[in-house]
């Protein structure tokens, strides 16, 4: 399955919510929504079903206007679209910026804990951290677990640390250990065979706007599953730099067609004060 098949139906409607919708305070019709995924290739109900899914679970909200449902974005919404607005265009692909620092955490939970145990790693490796041994995880940077810590209720069974390798650490060796290095450089090495020159010759306006929404989803996907290692102990040969200029130079040239085809696509409406 390529990366393009499997991008689900939600990341698709919050990569296309935050392009069009967040920080602009309106909402979008839902109708207006059906008709750029169909073009994406996701049916309707598949559409209609992601947004009921979404409201439900507090990333959306719904907003009438005479006959038409209109929806916006929460709170909750907000703030992950504007983190992975962060990671694209301010954190980027490759961290030239480490200072040496790493964040440790200890956990030692029941044996019977199963389920916390799961839920916590893989609150970890969405959070870049990586299995230094069983009970043990490191990241590069500073790294802010509290929060994460608190809503699985572990608080009371992590111990976090800053700390610095010793000066004769292998940390080159530790990265290769510790991460998935050949899997991480395939998904980026991949994104750039499939994307490199997708936009040229120039598509209509719409094929535009999916094949952005597409590119956006699929890059926000990968980045977030990249601990942001130091790039100098990383193999020179290192493919994040060049999957990151090719997502830049695609995303710049469709940009143009794609907001022409949302200006005409899209009816949206301002979020009314009793809704905001």
């Amino acid at each position: 399955m390529t990366g393009e098949e499997s991008l689900r139906p939600q990341s698709l409607l919050l990569t296309f919510l935050g392009d069009q919708v967040l920080g602009r305070d309106v909402c979008v019709y839902s109708g207006s929504v059906i008709d750029v995924f169909e073009r994406a290739g996701v049916g309707e109900q598949a559409t209609r079903s992601t947004l009921t899914r979404m409201v439900n679970r507090g990333l959306l909200r719904r907003q009438r206007e005479g006959r038409r449902m209109y929806f916006g974005l929460t709170g909750h919404s907000s703030a992950v679209l504007r983190d992975g607005e962060r990671r694209i265009w301010h954190t980027g692909a490759v961290n030239r910026d480490w200072d040496g620092t790493w964040t440790l955490l200890g956990f030692s939970l029941p044996e019977s804990w199963q389920r916390q145990r799961h839920d916590l790693r893989s609150k970890l490796t969405w959070s870049g951290f990586g299995p230094l041994f069983s009970g043990l995880w490191i990241a590069p940077g500073e790294i802010d677990v509290a929060e994460l810590v608190a809503e699985l209720g572990l608080s009371a069974h992590v111990k976090v640390f800053r700390a610095h390798a010793d000066s004769g650490m292998d940390i080159g060796a530790m990265i290769e250990e510790t991460w998935e290095l050949p899997e991480l450089a395939a998904r980026y090495e991949e994104f750039t065979q499939r994307w490199q020159g997708r936009e040229n010759p120039l598509p209509e306006p719409e094929d535009a706007l999916v094949l952005r929404l597409r590119l956006h989803t699929e890059w926000l996907r990968i980045i977030r599953g990249d601990p942001r290692l130091p790039v100098k102990h990383l193999p020179d040969d290192w493919p994040a730099e060049r999957a990151e200029k090719t997502f830049r130079t695609v995303h710049d040239r469709l940009t143009p067609l794609a907001r022409e085809a949302s200006e005409r696509l899209l009816d949206l409406v301002p979020v009314r004060p009793d809704q905001a």
